[in-house]
């Protein structure tokens, strides 16, 4: 096992490219995990790492991907459906994309699907209607009109 490697505060702000007072006061405000040996921080390499992977913005969040993040539980349930049409709609295709394009299904079939997600499946069901994101035919079936992103279908 390689010993621990530890930087000081002027380390950690070379290797950031940062003054060294942001560094200090991100050490001592906890933003930057570190310990305090005496006056001086020392940052253990591999939190320092797993610091950078945290607040990386190499993976910069979509306006969707937020929205989705906002409105759904981490468990996948529906919080609340959003009042404003344009997350609304993000929050809508999102649902669509749990049904399978060329698949008809019952009202039934529909209502098991939508309870995954939120217990007023009526509402739920007339909004994707109304967002043309399902089609109802005379039958009384439905079917998934196409789901613009890829990145919003199930999977």
């Amino acid at each position: 096992m390689a010993p621990l490697a530890f930087y000081t505060a002027a380390e950690v702000a070379q290797l950031l490219r940062l003054h060294p007072q942001v560094v200090q006061r991100k050490l001592q405000a906890g933003a930057i995990p570190g310990y305090r040996i005496g006056r001086e921080w020392r940052v253990e390499h591999e939190q320092l790492v797993a610091w950078l992977e945290q607040h990386s913005n190499q993976r910069a969040r979509t306006p969707e991907t937020h929205i989705v993040e906002t409105f759904f539980s981490p468990d996948g349930r529906l919080r609340s459906i959003p009042a404003q049409r344009s997350k609304r709609s993000v929050v809508l295709e999102r649902l669509a994309g749990e049904f399978e394009p060329a698949r008809i299904y019952t009202e039934r079939e529909v209502n098991t699907i939508l309870r995954r997600f939120h217990d007023d499946v009526a509402t739920i069901r007339r909004e994707l209607i109304a967002a043309k994101k399902l089609i109802r035919t005379k039958n009384g079936v439905y079917k998934r009109t196409e789901t613009k992103d890829p990145a919003l279908r199930r999977g």
